[in-house]
């Protein structure tokens, strides 16, 4: 069997990709393990100075990864060198700080000598999408090797390319041999690989529906799993927020990666106050936008990944309307030579409890706003979701937007003010149907660890 990568922007084959034979997936997952029993005795500055290289070869070859990026999903080469540099900046991070994060905790117990150690699990296998092909997968994999982890790479197919790309910077930055490996495998493979004895954990990055099967394969076989899954994050925009700035910073947020980020924001929340005003401005500002090539300098907005998910976005606004709401802005296939997978910039206004918008994950550049009577209808709104991933709220009082964020909303991460993003130096995951467990920072580091404790009479 074959894997394709496809151009988004034109629907042509890029390559094909021989998947890996069962066989063959044995033998990386085998040669990984091998490389583990080494790799957990490093020393955590050892660990640092391959991640520190990985960082430097990122940054090397960061235009022409861009142009892999922009080749295989579609993201506009600016953001693409932008997605490279916070692959550095994590893997600096790490190198930074991981040995501090994961010190031995000293307990006073009445033993002589009791304290908490962290130590690796071994091989973890990492499940990932293709919207943000590198940063998804270093966000994982720099904590990781810096536990004394080695990690299984099983990438979305369209960006088979990106998979084994990472596999060269790996390669090129020293990592001892098989430290990382990547396999060419169908999604239904995943389960297979997941039972083998040598994988100890689990993390994905991708839908709700996919989450849950991967969850289930693991706690059949005892597995610590970590989930980053979908979400329909709230954006508040309260009577007293500026507007203007507001409207700037959700239209960066709904179309950030072609509007294609779980942690973008979906649901704008607008008290009705001030609806008529934010609406003026946040159309002003989506409309500007420049749709185009990936590879032009100028394009704000590339295709999305894939044919069939435009086409599923455009009926997904399709049901909305029909159910009521209002087209403002966009809602069209775009026509133009070589129109692949691009969609247009669109708002829909009036959406309401019942209809699919006010439910589902919109994955694209579609913004779904939502008028509230005043603060608390908004925030019971924005609560009334079966997500949990991110959330925002803008007004000019920074207080009351911090006790918001803070214990009235329901999120893994609540910003103010703010589009809602990911920081190697902070805990990032959801709750509810968005997933479980976190990645980055503190938290991060630890998710794939045995917290042992040692007591010493």
């Amino acid at each position: 069997m074959n894997i394709k990568s496809i151009n988004p922007v034109n629907g042509k084959i890029i390559k094909s990709y021989k998947a890996d034979t069962w066989k063959q997936v044995t033998e990386k997952v085998n040669k990984t393990h091998n490389a583990w029993l080494k790799w957990r005795n490093t020393s955590f500055d050892e660990r640092a100075g391959f991640l520190t290289k990985a960082a430097v070869t990122l940054r090397k070859n960061s235009a022409a990864l861009a142009e892999l990026m922009a080749l295989e999903m579609g993201k506009p080469l600016k953001d693409g060198i932008a997605e490279i540099e916070k692959c550095a900046l994590v893997c600096e991070y790490y190198a930074a700080n991981g040995a501090g994060f994961l010190k031995d905790e000293i307990i006073d117990t009445e033993a002589s000598k009791s304290y908490v150690s962290f130590q690796p699990l071994g091989l973890v296998l990492a499940v990932m999408p293709w919207n943000f092909p590198f940063w998804q997968l270093f966000r994982f994999l720099a904590p990781a090797l810096m536990a004394g982890n080695c990690g299984i790479l099983k990438h979305a197919s369209n960006v088979s390319g990106c998979a084994l790309a990472i596999h060269q910077i790996i390669v090129d930055a020293g990592f001892p041999k098989d430290v990382f490996n990547v396999l060419l495998i169908n999604s239904k493979v995943v389960k297979d690989v997941i039972e083998l004895p040598f994988i100890k954990a689990v993390t994905l990055t991708g839908s709700t529906e996919a989450g849950i099967q991967v969850a289930q394969q693991a706690a059949m076989h005892l597995k610590k799993s970590v989930l980053e899954l979908g979400g329909s994050d709230p954006y508040i925009i309260l009577k007293d927020a500026d507007l203007e700035y507001a409207a700037e910073v959700c239209t960066q947020s709904r179309l950030i990666n072609n509007g294609q980020s779980c942690i973008a924001g979906k649901r704008f929340i607008v008290v009705k106050d001030v609806l008529k005003d934010f609406l003026k401005a946040f159309k002003s500002a989506m409309e500007v936008r420049i749709t185009g090539d990936p590879f032009d300098a100028n394009t704000n907005l590339g295709p999305m990944s894939r044919q069939d998910l435009r086409d599923e976005l455009h009926q997904q606004v399709l049901n909305n309307i029909e159910a009521g709401a209002k087209c403002i802005l966009g809602g069209e296939i775009p026509r133009f030579k070589g129109n692949h997978a691009f969609y247009t910039p669109t708002i829909l206004t009036g959406i309401k409890k019942g209809m699919p918008g006010y439910e589902d994950e919109v994955f694209g550049p579609v913004a779904l706003v939502i008028d509230a009577k005043n603060e608390e209808d908004a925030i019971k709104i924005a609560n009334d979701t079966s997500f949990g991933l991110g959330a925002a709220v803008f007004t000019k009082n920074k207080e009351k937007g911090e006790e918001i964020a803070k214990t009235r909303l329901n999120a893994g991460s609540c910003f103010v003010n703010s589009l809602v993003k990911s920081d190697p130096r902070l805990p990032f995951g959801g709750i509810n149907q968005s997933g479980y467990g976190r990645e980055l920072g503190l938290f991060g580091i630890r998710e794939f660890v045995n917290v042992k404790t040692v007591y010493v009479k």
